[in-house]
């Protein structure tokens, strides 16, 4: 219990920091949100009663201490270019962003932990120089480029990717709301249209926001395989005879797994950052694609409601990871 308490202290300065540096960040970027909000036709009287709605016409620890005061209230501000409360935006966006990192951390859990251990156990070999590779692209891929690459490719040369316009096809409806995941709302109601159009929609930009965590999970399998590979029990294993799988999967990856898992968590809370800019070029309607919107429309409120709730989703996700290994190694709780 005291670890966790530890944990969840240390968690309070990094959170203030960060929403320090944010709330700073966004106020000295250049443009003024109201008269954005305005247009261009707007005159100055109109500019300076907007000024006044927004609080922008405070001193900036004003606006500062208002903005704390309201994230006790559970208010994370009010976002002008949809008239609505940003609470109420991100309940609404973040199924889809959730079930978008989901589904590509599956994919780089199941294609990654395979190839990473396929790679140690055959090193030097043509699979080990294969993984290397596709680690070396994965790694250095620029998300917006890949993007746009897949949607070239499959959909406008070869059409066989559906158009990058949602989380489901135009013609068809969406299932019944119960969960806010198109995909298991489906199932659950027995709708198969809506999950086959769900699922076409949702592959193509998973499997693009999946190519990096593909390449750090391989890469830490494969390492962290070939470091317990080496050890007396492993060799004392495989010297009594016993089943290459039972060996490799009993035996060195079983003792491999920690640093497999720590990875897998930080590229989950690494997947929300990278989801701005594959919703945005697949016109996913997350949180992602909202963040940009409102950065595009200057909205202080809801880029620094993203970058607070990334922060605390990636810290929850590393006392996560702390306590699995707390639970292999006791001998973590007194780290």
């Amino acid at each position: 219990m005291r670890f966790v308490l530890r944990r969840l202290l240390s968690m309070v300065p990094a959170l203030f920091g960060i929403l320090v540096a944010v709330f700073v960040i966004t106020r000295v970027l250049p443009g003024d949100p109201a008269a954005i909000l305005a247009g261009e036709q707007a005159d100055a009287s109109t500019i300076e009663r907007l000024r006044i709605e927004m609080g922008l016409d405070q001193p900036l620890i004003t606006q500062f201490f208002n903005y704390v005061l309201g994230i006790f209230r559970g208010d994370l501000g009010f976002a002008w270019h949809t008239g609505q409360p940003v609470t109420q935006d991100l309940a609404v966006r973040f199924p889809a962003t959730i079930e978008l990192g989901t589904t590509a951390l599956l994919i780089a859990i199941l294609v990654g932990v395979p190839l990473g251990v396929a790679s140690a156990v055959r090193r030097g070999k043509v699979i080990d120089q294969i993984t290397r590779v596709i680690t070396l692209v994965g790694a250095s891929m620029p998300l917006f480029w890949l993007g746009l690459l897949v949607i070239y490719v499959f959909y406008f040369r070869l059409g066989i990717q559906p158009a990058p316009s949602g989380r489901i096809g135009s013609s068809v409806n969406p299932p019944t709301t119960i969960t806010g995941f198109y995909l298991l709302d489906s199932v659950l109601t027995a709708d198969w249209v809506a999950f086959g159009s769900a699922f076409s929609q949702l592959i193509w930009p998973a499997m693009v926001l999946a190519t990096g965590g593909i390449a750090m999970i391989s890469r830490m399998t494969r390492s962290s395989t070939l470091e317990v590979l080496g050890q007396d029990y492993v060799r004392t294993a495989v010297s009594k005879g016993l089943p290459p799988m039972v060996v490799i999967g009993k035996h060195a990856f079983r003792n491999a797994s920690p640093a497999v898992v720590t990875i897998i968590g930080l590229e989950f809370g690494g997947l929300l950052g990278g989801a701005v800019l594959t919703e945005t070029i697949f016109s996913w309607p997350g949180v992602g694609l909202y963040v940009t919107q409102s950065i595009m429309a200057t909205d202080y409120a809801p880029v620094q409601a993203f970058t607070l709730v990334t922060a605390a989703a990636y810290l929850i996700i590393n006392l996560l990871v702390d306590l699995a290994h707390a639970g292999i190694d006791p001998r973590v709780r007194h780290a």
